[in-house]
């Protein structure tokens, strides 16, 4: 057994990070925990598809969602 030492996050440098995220990742993928989605998916989608019928939401495009979002950054 490989005993590892994670530096704080804050420690590591941008591409150490990006090792450690894509390394979980990869660990993750395997053993397909990503398989089934969360029960409170389900009821967000309904929520969400009620909420349309209703009027009281509604799509933008990703050009609009990108927009949105850049002001809010700002």
């Amino acid at each position: 057994m490989t005993v590892q030492t994670i530096p704080e996050i804050e420690a590591m440098t941008a591409a150490q990070q990006i090792e450690l995220m894509e390394a979980l990742w990869k660990n993750m993928s395997e053993r397909n925990l990503n398989s089934e989605p969360p029960d409170w998916h389900g009821q967000h989608l309904e929520d969400r598809e009620k909420a349309l019928a209703k009027g009281e939401d509604e799509f933008i495009t990703l050009d609009e969602f990108e927009n949105d979002l850049r002001n809010e950054l700002k």
